[in-house]
This record gives C-alpha cells, sequence and structure tokens, in this order.
C-alpha cells in the first residue's frame, strides 16, 4: 500500500490556507473537523460491538486483551489499558498496552521501532501470549509493519484478532478476525494522524474495553462498583456509590466500605442483603461477580 494514496496521508482541502488563519479560525476549524470522527465511528458500531462480546468472551476464559501499536497508536493503548486496573478492579496483566520501542517510546519519539515486521512477535512472547488471549492492532495508516507482524503471530497462535485502522482496505484489516475502519478524511495537518485519527482511536478503545468490562459484570447501574481504594478521590468515589446503591448516609458507608476490606461490591451486598462479608463473597463467586443478580437472591 502506497503511503501517498492513503486517505490519512490526503491534504485536507478545508485547511489548505492553515498558516494564513486566525487562532479563533484555527480553533474553529480544528472543532468542525473533528466533528467527523464521531460520524465515522457510527458507521463502525456493529463492529464495535461484536468486537466487545469477543473480548468479553475472552476475559470470562482468563484471557487478556493486548493492544499493540506504534507511535500515538501505541500511546493510546497504553493509556487506556493503565486506566483498567484503578476503574474496575482488574489485575495490571488483564489488559496490557504494549509499544514498538519499549517504554522509553512513551516519552520520546522512536520512529524507527515500528519498522520491524518482527519485534512485536518478541515483545508478545515476552508476555507469553496464549490462544486465550485477544490482540488488538492500532495503527493510523493500517500499515504499520510491527503491528502487521504483531497480528500474524497471533493469528498462527490462535488468538482472535482485532484491527482498528483509519484507511479502508489496509493490511491489517486483511488479516485480523474484525476489523474496525474509522475513516476519518485527511487530516487539518497534513498526515498528523495523532489528530483526528488518534481521537478516533481512542474513542474506539474507550468503548472497547469499557464495554468488555460492563459485559463481566465490573459495573452496576452505571457504576464503577469495582474501582480500587487506592487514593482519597477513589476512596470517596467508594463512599458515593455505596450510598447512591443503598441509601445510607456517608458514616455508615465507611463503615461497611471498612469492614468490606475496601470492596464496594461486597459492601452493597452487607447492607441491602444483610449478611457478613464472607457471605457477600461468596454469594458475588456464585454469579460470577454480578451484582445485579447477587442482589436478587
Amino acid at each position: 500500500m502506497d503511503i501517498k494514496s492513503l486517505t490519512s496521508e490526503q491534504k485536507n482541502l478545508a485547511s489548505a490556507n492553515l498558516d494564513q488563519l486566525s487562532t479563533l479560525e484555527l480553533v474553529k476549524l480544528f472543532n468542525s473537523e473533528d466533528e467527523k470522527v464521531t460520524q465515522a465511528i457510527k458507521l463502525e458500531l456493529p463492529l464495535i460491538a461484536a468486537s466487545i462480546d469477543m473480548i468479553a468472551h475472552a476475559f470470562q476464559q482468563n484471557g487478556r486483551l493486548i493492544y499493540i501499536g506504534a507511535g500515538t497508536s501505541g500511546r493510546l493503548g497504553v493509556l487506556d489499558a493503565s486506566e483498567c486496573p484503578p476503574t474496575f478492579g482488574v489485575g495490571s496483566q488483564q489488559v496490557q498496552g504494549i509499544i514498538a520501542g519499549g517504554e522509553a517510546a512513551m516519552f520520546n519519539a522512536q520512529e524507527g521501532a515500528e519498522d520491524d515486521l518482527y519485534a512485536a512477535q518478541v515483545d508478545l512472547n515476552q508476555i507469553q501470549l496464549t490462544p486465550h488471549d485477544i490482540v488488538v492492532g492500532i495503527a493510523a495508516s493500517g500499515r504499520t509493519p510491527y503491528v502487521i507482524g504483531g497480528l500474524n503471530f497471533a493469528n498462527k497462535l490462535g488468538c482472535d484478532t482485532i484491527a482498528i485502522s483509519c484507511n479502508n482496505d489496509s493490511p491489517i484489516a486483511a488479516i485480523a478476525k474484525i476489523a474496525i475502519t474509522p475513516v476519518v478524511g485527511p487530516e487539518v495537518l497534513t498526515g498528523s494522524s495523532r489528530m483526528k485519527a488518534g481521537t478516533a482511536q481512542k474513542l474506539v478503545l474507550n468503548m472497547l474495553s469499557t464495554g468488555a468490562m460492563v459485559r463481566t459484570g465490573k459495573v452496576y447501574q452505571n457504576l464503577m462498583v469495582d474501582v480500587k481504594t487506592s487514593n482519597k478521590k477513589l476512596i470517596t468515589r467508594s463512599e458515593n456509590i455505596i450510598m447512591d446503591v443503598t441509601g445510607v448516609e456517608r458514616e455508615r458507608a465507611q463503615a461497611l466500605l471498612l469492614q468490606a476490606n475496601q470492596h464496594v461490591k461486597s459492601a452493597i451486598l452487607m447492607e441491602l442483603n444483610g449478611i457478613d462479608y464472607d457471605t457477600a463473597t461468596q454469594q458475588l463467586a456464585d454469579n460470577h461477580g454480578f451484582l445485579r443478580q447477587a442482589l436478587a437472591i
């Protein structure tokens, strides 16, 4: 695939005079172009939903969600993965982001790292990839060698694979089981895929991880009931969730959280089902972690 033919590399006619615009005109143009992102994603919603169900099934089989990418795409995968433990109470291994060039590439561009077709295989072997895992390849162009190599390796191992790109008929779309392709059009700054393409990728990743967590019982109503109480903000949020669901005052919510070993779901069950902590944890286990089902007992 010739890079010149990519939609993401074309000149945007609306921004042809970008360097002559006033600052207000600049941001109005940025905003106008960004509106195209959600419309592009809307066309991909059935594929995003299918991906969520596939990821949720993998989680239920003790599989992991692994993002791979280079540059902006890789950083977005690492960002989404890093937010899952505090938000959903999962282990740091359940959702992982791997970026071409390793940790150093998070802070300093390692542009050549993306050109190694076999580097992702090495990285995936280091985390002991198994057929139960799902690998999501992220590349705005859809042609990044690092991502192509990683998806090919994952396919050979028997993993389910997902591709996220912003150009039609891309190489990574051709090799993944599901291809999500929000085509957002040429960038305001020609070729700068950290802009609309990066925004689209971030929104899709939000949907994938959050949707899969909803499907696996990490959410009750629209509340993050598996949140980790790892700082003052999250402790207060946990108390607020308990208060919201049970109707108790803060002092009681604090006591419940303490008795429940800082586990919000258990605290809620203890109050609403009138049980102790051990019984609450057992009821949750019996219902695969779904609070709504445990409350129906």
